[in-house]
């Protein structure tokens, strides 16, 4: 999806026109991959208002990436939390994805550099399903990928670092190469850990598995909120490992994350998943989550900050 080129940015406390949201080419970060961001979304209310979905639990892990990735973050929890809404409000936002971004700019090259100031944005646009809303209902098809997605002795997968997405990158290009919407990566020891972009949970006889921390997963946030919603409709489920063969021969299989939502798999290598379309627990679960984010289901309203 081409970005609208319009509206205005927070950087670093100032509101600033999208054209002026510029960096300079020798900034570290392009160099290097040296940031971090989040992925977030904001949701239409049922009243007219516009609410963002566990916004302090994506502001929190911004700060936990940059501690990561020791990258001086100067904006407090809060701070970067009104700039989100503020953003919002300025862009008369209410359905949007919310980019924040921290990233290392410019003073030196050296890959270890100590002295480049960290410069913070928040972008907020118009962003519909990540997969295609029509895959909401109908599936994508996903391959597995021949790239090993990173494993967690390398980079601290449970972080958003910018240049470990470059193996996101890579499997991504290589599905579409190959006509497959989107990748499944594998960790190093063969077993399944998530998608490109996105986390994968099978359904297997009634019940929901997802993989662990342990397969370099980054535990997304719509990934816990998935979690609790099957849970909470009385569907068992369980994080663990998931065989490439159990994902092969599951009953149902769905992606889930800020951008993807929840979004069902029909295929996988050929292999048709369950119907070959959204399972019935797929689509329970896809519709609580839609419910949830809009404010129609009152026990999951901690969820939703006010803009």
């Amino acid at each position: 999806m081409a970005l609208e080129r319009k509206g205005v940015l927070w950087v670093d406390g100032e509101m600033v026109p999208f054209a002026d949201a510029t960096t300079h080419v020798l900034s570290h970060a392009l160099h290097y991959g040296s940031g971090v961001f989040e992925g977030i979304r904001a949701y239409r209310q049922g009243d007219g208002s516009a609410a963002v979905f566990r916004l302090r639990d994506h502001v929190e892990r911004l700060h936990a990436s940059a501690r990561a990735y020791k990258i001086p973050l100067p904006h407090p929890v809060e701070v970067l939390s009104e700039a989100v809404r503020r953003v919002l409000r300025e862009n008369g936002l209410g359905d949007a994805y919310i980019r924040p971004l921290a990233y290392l700019g410019l003073s030196s090259l050296g890959v270890g550099s100590r002295d480049c100031p960290t410069s913070t944005a928040v972008a907020a646009f118009p962003w519909g399903p990540y997969l295609g809303p029509e895959a909401l209902e109908k599936g994508v098809r996903a391959t597995v990928s021949s790239w090993t997605r990173l494993h967690h002795s390398m980079f601290p997968t449970s972080a958003k670092g910018c240049g470990q997405y470059l193996n996101s990158m890579l499997a991504t290009r290589e599905a579409k190469e190959k006509g497959f919407e989107e990748a499944i990566l594998l960790d190093r020891d063969g077993l399944v850990s998530e998608g490109a972009g996105e986390n994968l949970f099978v359904v297997r006889g009634g019940a929901l598995r997802t993989p662990g921390r342990e397969h370099s997963i980054l535990p997304g946030i719509t990934r816990d909120s998935v979690l609790r919603i099957a849970r909470d409709l009385g569907f068992p489920a369980a994080e663990g490992a998931v065989t490439r063969d159990e994902l092969y021969g599951a009953d149902e299989a769905f992606f889930t994350g800020t951008a993807a939502e929840v979004t069902p798999v029909r295929e996988i290598d050929g292999y048709i998943v369950g119907a070959g379309r959204r399972g019935p627990i797929t689509g329970r679960i896809q519709e609580t989550f839609f419910r949830a984010v809009r404010g129609a289901e009152p026990r999951y309203r901690e969820w939703l900050a006010g803009v």
